[in-house]
């Protein structure tokens, strides 16, 4: 499985080209997503993920994160699996991003 440090994905949401073809996958509950979540990640619950599964192949790359790196490491098993290629985890969800200071909405 592939990661990214929430540095790193810092950068790519800032690069508008690369975005042009990724996604962030948020994959915590509504309610937990709604409480704060990192500016452009769509809430995609992992209980749900054969409702959107497919429609993500439309992505070259879709990083996935939660609250601290347990579901979305599930979630990446699944695309894994599913042969999708570029699937990254955050590491440390969105605890990392917030200690590392970025904003959230």
């Amino acid at each position: 499985m592939k990661r990214i440090s929430v540095q790193d994905l810092h950068n790519v949401l800032h690069d508008p080209e690369q975005m042009k073809t990724s996604i962030l996958i948020d994959v915590r509950s509504p309610e937990e997503y709604f409480e704060g979540h990192i500016p452009g990640a769509h809430n995609k619950p992992l209980d749900k993920i054969a409702l959107y599964k497919e429609a993500l192949r439309a992505y070259d790359h879709v990083y996935v994160q939660c609250r601290t790196g347990g579901r979305s490491s599930a979630m990446c098993g699944v695309l894994d699996q599913a042969g999708f290629k570029e699937v990254y985890n955050v590491e440390g969800g969105i605890t990392a991003w917030e200690m590392a200071g970025f904003p959230i909405e």
